[in-house]
């Protein structure tokens, strides 16, 4: 571990450091990389048209981050069960999220897997994930709430003896361990709509997260939040309007699963969603969008998501992003003060 491990404060710092001088320097090189090859974004026809200049800007860029975060974990180090998972939930996830990229730029269209395949790859990773939380690194089945309030969701939980070991499947909490990762997943991707927008919200809210870790005494997993907040503030220099690269589903996907990573492998479950409260409100506009139009056959937003009502409504792309910035910030110190009301 680089460093002098008396000082933990100084490894978290330096990670937010090393992760986005990482970020910084492979970039250029990864856009150039991307350009050769002639891999670029596909914009949605039925979006708003002044995002149809951005057809072909490199694209993936996600991977940069996820590296830039492996590479910093690595010289760190800090490695204890609870970060080694985070870290290979992560990687899964992004892998998942590679595959709907490349998907999408080889046949030319927006969408890339299905989202019966999207889902079977979160299914997956998400159980893998909470048995291992619960088998190895000895994480409660059960979710905290602010004051105290606590939910055993343990109760049903099921005892398998594989050779030596007894595997314990606690059925209520790999379902909601699963609709928290699909979700965050999810709620991040749908976010990444603006230049910097997704990327500037989970830099705040891993820096967050961050700052959790390590007052739960959880330095390797305060690291692993640290360099991914790095590596998104790095990848922000290239992905600020106008963005000469777009970190795709490979970074999206990955970023939501890590949060929700960090939320199980710390304990706040619930004050996450506070935390990720934009997240949580750009995947919702969606939803009431399409229970709207299907019930009534009308529009409830001009555009879902959310931030694509705004630019719709006048708003300028910077002025969305800085807001919604504004907006996760708040979410985040609100979700972090409730953090210290948990029983």
């Amino acid at each position: 571990m680089i460093g002098n491990p008396s000082y933990p404060t100084y490894q978290v710092f330096l990670a937010i450091g090393i992760s986005g001088i990482i970020s910084i320097v492979l970039m250029p090189l990864f856009i150039r990389l991307m350009k050769r090859e002639g891999v670029g974004q596909q914009i949605r026809a039925d979006g708003p048209q002044r995002h149809l200049t951005k057809q072909g800007t490199p694209t993936m860029g996600g991977l940069i981050i996820l590296l830039s975060m492996l590479i910093t974990c690595a010289i760190l180090g800090g490695w204890n069960p609870s970060m080694v998972l985070a870290v290979v939930a992560t990687l899964l996830t992004g892998v998942l999220g590679l595959l709907d990229d490349i998907e999408s730029v080889a046949h030319e269209r927006s969408l890339g897997l299905t989202p019966g395949q999207k889902m079977a790859g979160l299914i997956a990773i998400s159980v893998g994930f909470c048995l291992y939380a619960v088998n190895v690194c000895h994480i409660s089945p059960a979710i905290a709430f602010p004051g105290g309030f606590e939910i055993d969701l343990g109760v049903l939980a099921l005892s398998i003896p594989v050779g030596g070991f007894t595997l314990s499947v606690p059925w209520l909490y790999v379902f909601f361990v699963f609709l928290l990762m699909a979700g965050l997943s999810n709620s991040v991707n749908l976010t990444d709509g603006l230049d910097g927008l997704a990327g500037g919200c989970t830099m705040v809210v891993m820096l967050v997260m961050a700052m959790v870790a390590f007052r739960n005494e959880e330095l390797g997993l305060a690291i692993f939040a640290a360099s991914i907040g790095g590596a998104c503030l790095g990848f922000l220099w290239y992905n600020c309007y106008p963005a000469t690269i777009f970190m795709g589903d490979t970074g999206s996907l990955a970023l939501g699963a890590a949060f929700a990573a960090l939320a199980v492998l710390t304990k706040t479950e619930v004050t996450s969603l506070v935390m990720g409260g934009l997240f949580i409100i750009e995947a919702l506009s969606v939803i009431i969008q399409v229970l709207s139009f299907k019930a009534t056959g009308k529009r409830v937003f001009l555009m879902a998501p959310l931030h694509h009502h705004f630019e719709k409504l006048g708003w300028s792309e910077t002025k969305v992003v800085i807001r919604f910035w504004i907006i996760s910030a708040a979410c985040a110190a609100v979700g972090f003060a409730l953090y210290f009301q948990l029983g």
